[in-house]
C-alpha cells in the first residue's frame, strides 16, 4: 500500500470515528490528491483551528479560490461548523478531513467530479 493510500485510510478513519461520517472514498481520494505534497508534511497536513490566520488561509485559498464561494459571514460559519463537527478536543485536524467536511457543508462535491 502506498503512503497516500495509508493516509487516505487514516482520513477515512477520522471521518468515521471523530465525525460520525462514512466517507465517499472517491471524493476523499480526490480531495487528498488535490492537497498535493502538503499531506506528507507534518505541519502542512493539519489545520490549526485555534489560529485565526490559519482559518483565514483556509477561507481564502480553499473556500474562495478552490470552491469558488463568495466571501461573507457564511464562510466563517461553515468553518466553525467544520470545527464543531471535527471536535474542538481533536488537536490534530487533518487538512484533507477539514476540507472534506467543508465540501459537504457547502455542497460543493461537484468541484471534484
Amino acid at each position: 500500500m502506498s503512503a497516500r493510500e495509508e493516509l487516505i485510510k487514516k482520513y477515512a478513519s477520522d471521518l468515521k470515528e471523530k465525525c460520525g461520517i462514512t466517507p465517499d472514498m472517491d471524493l476523499l481520494t480526490k480531495v487528498t490528491i488535490g492537497c498535493g505534497p502538503s499531506i506528507y508534511n507534518a505541519d502542512a497536513s493539519t489545520v490549526a483551528s485555534s489560529q485565526q490566520s490559519e482559518l483565514d488561509t483556509v477561507k481564502k485559498n480553499f473556500l474562495i479560490k478552490k470552491l469558488g464561494l463568495k466571501d461573507g459571514p457564511d464562510l466563517d460559519a461553515g468553518i466553525q461548523a467544520m470545527i464543531e463537527k471535527y471536535g474542538h478536543a481533536n488537536k490534530h485536524k487533518y487538512r484533507v478531513v477539514a476540507y472534506y467536511l467543508l465540501i459537504l457543508h457547502f455542497k460543493k462535491e461537484s468541484v471534484y467530479k
